[in-house]
């Protein structure tokens, strides 16, 4: 009998499984190993976003349950969503659910939700035409609201209507940081579509007031889309000379007073208010605004003056020569700077009589607004230096001093003619030119005595 040794109970296992995880280990190394791949954002976006699976119904149902901003926030999402929202916004049902044209009879609440909603309009169709080149842009933009009456010239009679600036807060939020060049292709489009350039040389070149409801309506579109909503000078700036560049200096003149001269009541521009009699400072501060606007821009550009000067004298005519207390008190408003390149210009060319009787009325009008005299004094001691030699600046003193004789004179013959209905006005004038006669040379020769 032979014995058999028997193996371990354990060996057959052991070698099972040990030649399974040599297979194992085997499949391991001839198996392709995974790499990993960087996806950037607008990849992960396209991918994995659920949106693109969605049905265009149902990702318009879920558009309209959200307010326009905050469908110009989703808009920079991705390519794909703002190719989805642009295609959204571009529907008729959309346009008559989110483009508002009641711009008539609002109250105060009203009207800011109004704006407050153009205002995000702006923000929504930057946002979804930002990858659009500007031409595209504007063209798509401005087709949303070409057929709106209240946006066009000359096409709405209400008088309260807030069309203009509803329009002017749109394009004013559409366009702000954009560079110059993307402007005036902004202004050229704006020309093209309302026809605006052959629509002010209609009125610039006819005879002041004859187009009254034409001259309004440019002033209206003008102020509150192109110039009012800018909260900055340099923008506004921008603005106003586009519209003046494009005609000789007179035409610039009339402009101007068309778009910042006073107001009749009714609404009207007062042509002939200026040329009568002296108005408050609240008639000529909207103009002296604007050449100060023309002013900074020259000096900012480091450009002459001249331009401006004669522009103020094509201004001080329309439609007649002005009340001479009027053209000192716009030379007030403008600032020592703007008033002294004035009167200095006209200093240098001789023209002695007309600055001082500028000058005796600028001292008036320090007296009646409550100007510092002082200022006044420090002005004519500046024209005084224009003058080279002592004889000239005493001819100059000479001659302002008979100037104050002669307006004294003439406004109290004016007042003791009788028959006229201002008499007592006319007598109050007197007397405070009289009163700043005596301010005014008390500190002029307390100047010279320090």
């Amino acid at each position: 009998m032979v014995l058999v040794k028997k193996a371990p109970r354990n060996v057959g296992r052991y070698m099972l499984t040990h030649k399974a995880g040599q297979y194992k280990m085997a499949l391991h190394h001839h198996r392709p190993r995974p790499t990993r791949t960087i996806m950037t954002r607008s990849q992960l976006h396209t991918s994995d976003c659920c949106f693109h699976r969605l049905p265009s119904e149902v990702f318009d149902m879920i558009l309209d349950k959200l307010s326009v901003l905050e469908i110009s926030v989703f808009s920079m999402v991705s390519k794909e969503i703002t190719r989805c929202v642009v295609s959204y916004v571009s529907t008729q049902a959309w346009k008559n659910k989110a483009i508002i044209q009641s711009f008539h009879h609002s109250t105060c609440i009203e009207q800011r939700s109004i704006l407050a909603h153009y205002r995000d309009l702006g923000l929504l169709f930057k946002r979804c035409t930002l990858l659009l080149p500007t031409k595209d842009r504007l063209k798509f933009i401005f087709s949303m609201f070409a057929q709106i009456p209240c946006f066009m010239l000359e096409q709405c009679v209400a008088a309260d209507c807030i069309g203009f600036t509803s329009y002017g807060v749109f394009l004013q939020t559409l366009i702000a940081g954009w560079d110059e060049l993307e402007c005036h292709r902004v202004f050229n489009f704006l020309c093209d579509l309302t026809h605006l350039l052959p629509k002010i040389e209609a009125v610039i070149t006819g005879k002041p007031g004859v187009r009254w409801y034409q001259e309004l309506q440019l002033r209206l579109f003008c102020r509150q889309v192109l110039l009012d909503p800018w909260p900055h000078q340099p923008e506004c700036q921008f603005w106003l000379m586009q519209l003046l560049k494009p005609w000789p200096m007179v035409s610039q003149a009339h402009l101007l007073f068309i778009l910042y001269g006073p107001l009749l009541p009714e609404g009207t521009v007062a042509w002939q208010d200026l040329v009568e009699t002296g108005r408050p400072h609240s008639d000529l501060w909207d103009l002296a605004r604007a050449i100060l606007l023309l002013y900074g821009k020259l000096e900012v550009e480091g450009q002459s003056s001249i331009s401006l000067l004669a522009i103020l004298e094509e201004l001080i005519v329309i439609p007649q020569q002005w009340h001479v207390e009027n053209v000192a008190r716009l030379l007030v408003l403008c600032g020592s700077s703007l008033c002294y390149t004035v009167l200095a210009s006209k200093a240098v060319n001789g023209r002695l009589v007309e600055i001082s009787r500028l000058i005796v009325y600028i001292i008036l009008v320090c007296e009646k607004d409550g100007y510092h005299m002082s200022w006044a004094v420090k002005l004519v001691q500046q024209i005084c230096s224009v003058f080279n030699t002592a004889p000239e600046r005493f001819c100059f003193i000479q001659q302002l001093e008979n100037m104050f004789a002669e307006v004294t004179r003439e406004f109290f013959e004016f007042s003791v003619a009788g028959n006229q209905l201002d008499d007592r006005e006319t007598f109050q004038t007197l007397c405070i030119l009289l009163d700043s006669s005596a301010r005014f040379h008390t500190k002029f020769l307390h100047l010279f005595l320090k």
